[in-house]
């Protein structure tokens, strides 16, 4: 091992080492008469402990002799906090202490206990509001070491660190470090971090076993959630990905990043091209198929609800058809909160896309029919992040549409994990839903991001209250009048139980599919108001 970074896991070795020598002469003085038995098992003995305290001692000087010294041109040394003495802190200060560059002087930590104790030379001195009567000298920055630590407890601390004028970071997330990704590599607080979502613990050797060696076939394959699906099922062992997606670049972005780690297939096609689509379920014989390919910008479709028609249902109807006929195991629809009691075009034209799985599982076949509804996903395209991000970047103002709209939120690889899941316990016709935790006010996320680009919002950056647009609610809900949910598995996954599509409904929606071809935008709307009895368009 290289000298200057001696630590404890060579420590073992040097004593396995020096200790299966002393073992060996130790033997060999018992069964031989040779020179090793004219020596006193004494000096054996005491060979090895001098040995290993020597070697010991000189690798450890010369780590001691690198730390103190630090690379040669390193900038100067900044003194830094802790907040969180647990194992992922003490990690933390352990490689911070290797590589000198931040130098962790002091602890803090909500727990009483922990209060006064040292953790690798480093006192704990209480909680990180205990910096103003700290006689500890001043820091340079402040790190947040607690990746299970609730997000109210994270805007707190945030809040505070803002009033004392100390920049603030954080160590990656739990699926990040689960990942492989390092403690040390730290990164700005992000506006996940506060929303208070609880970290998703999901089933790895579960879907391991399901995923593992089959053909996965994701439609949207280069959008926010299709992506996510696609690097998961690229950890969790899938053998081929066939990427659909209509977007070019898109497509050659995710098949870029993806292509090394699995047998990849980007196919170029459009879900409402049945003739493409058929030929690809025919050449790869897919397994699972993840129906993410949709149009979701509510504003857009509403002027043009004819388009939102053919992408989102006919392309769902011709995937599902073909995906029957080609004998998919299992077909899943991701869909949306907006589904539910629809005011806009979107929310209709996915409602409609969830009673036709429902019809298909009617249908005597070995394809299951799976849909899975969550709401908005933080830092997907289009979402209200990022255009605040932007705002925020430009000086503002920042765009709430009123002061009391509420949104429920989740991360990107929690969506797509979650999705997953569901697919894997899903059986002919369930429907699922994601637990969503608590929604949010829109308005305070918009402060919570001012403070987190270091700016006063109201003061450096202005938030301006526009109006609602259309077909937009001021609140979302996630089941509608007659829809019970009952526990699964998995604690963030709902089923949804509800009267079942009937044959004569679904007869019924058959015949109004015939209609869907060359539909002028007030047909469009028309037929969604019968094709989705509780649409209220706004």
């Amino acid at each position: 091992s290289l000298l200057s970074f001696f630590s404890l896991p060579d420590l073992k070795r040097l004593g396995v080492s020096l200790g299966s020598v002393t073992l060996v002469l130790t033997g060999l003085w018992y069964v031989s008469d040779g020179p090793v038995h004219s020596m006193s098992r004494g000096v054996i003995v005491l060979d090895g402990l001098l040995s290993f305290l020597g070697l010991s001692a000189c690798r450890l000087l010369f780590r001691l002799v690198r730390q103190s010294t630090g690379s040669e041109g390193e900038l100067t040394v900044r003194r830094v906090g802790i907040v969180g003495a647990g194992k992922v802190g003490a990690a933390l200060a352990r490689e911070l202490q290797t590589s000198g560059r931040l130098k962790p002087v002091v602890f803090y930590d909500d727990a009483d206990r922990k209060i006064g104790a040292h953790v690798h030379g480093i006192a704990v001195v209480g909680p990180v509001e205990s910096i103003k009567k700290s006689s500890i000298p001043a820091l340079d920055e402040v790190i947040i070491a607690m990746p299970k630590a609730s997000g109210e407890r994270v805007r707190a601390i945030l809040e505070f660190l803002a009033a004392q004028g100390i920049p603030c970071r954080t160590i990656p997330s739990l699926g990040q470090l689960a990942e492989g990704e390092m403690v040390s590599s730290l990164r700005p607080v992000e506006i996940g971090d506060v929303l208070g979502r609880e970290s998703v613990e999901l089933d790895a050797e579960g879907l391991q076993a399901f995923y593992g060696g089959k053909t996965v076939l994701v439609t949207g394959a280069g959008g926010t959630i299709g992506s996510e699906l696609c690097r998961q099922l690229a950890r969790h062992g899938a053998r081929r990905l066939v990427l659909v997606e209509r977007s070019e670049s898109a497509l050659f972005e995710i098949n870029t990043e993806l292509s090394e780690a699995v047998d990849c297939v980007p196919e170029l096609a459009d879900v409402v091209d049945s003739n493409t689509l058929g030929a690809i379920l025919r050449e790869y014989r897919p397994s699972v198929v993840f129906h993410a390919a949709a149009f979701k910008h509510v504003g857009l479709l509403e002027r043009q609800p004819e388009v939102a028609l053919r992408n989102n249902v006919a392309g769902t109807h011709t995937l599902a058809s073909l995906a029957r006929e080609h004998e998919v195991d299992r077909v899943v629809l991701v869909s949306t909160d907006k589904a539910v009691a629809p005011s806009n075009v979107m929310g209709a034209t996915k409602r409609v896309a969830e009673r036709l799985f429902e019809g298909f599982a009617l249908e005597p076949d070995a394809t299951r029919f799976v849909s899975v509804r969550f709401g908005n996903v933080l830092g997907s395209s289009g979402s209200v992040v990022p255009i605040f991000q932007k705002q925020i970047a430009e000086g503002g103002p920042v765009t709430v549409r009123d002061p009391e709209v509420t949104r429920y939120f989740m991360s990107i690889p929690e969506a797509a994990g979650l999705v997953l899941c569901s697919a894997m316990i899903g059986e002919n016709g369930d429907r699922f839903i994601l637990d969503m935790g608590e929604p949010v006010r829109i308005m305070d996320l918009a402060e919570q991001m001012i403070r987190l680009s270091g700016k006063t919002p109201g003061s450096e950056i202005d938030i301006k209250i526009t109006q609602l647009g259309s077909g937009e609610k001021k609140h979302e809900i996630l089941n509608a009048l007659g829809e019970s949910v009952e526990a699964t598995a998995y604690p963030k996954i709902k089923r949804i139980h509800t009267e079942d599509l009937s044959e004569a409904s679904w007869r019924v929606l058959q015949e109004q599919l015939k209609q869907l071809h060359d539909l002028s935008p007030e047909d469009a709307a028309a037929w969604l108001r019968r094709a989705a009895p509780d649409y209220q368009p706004d």
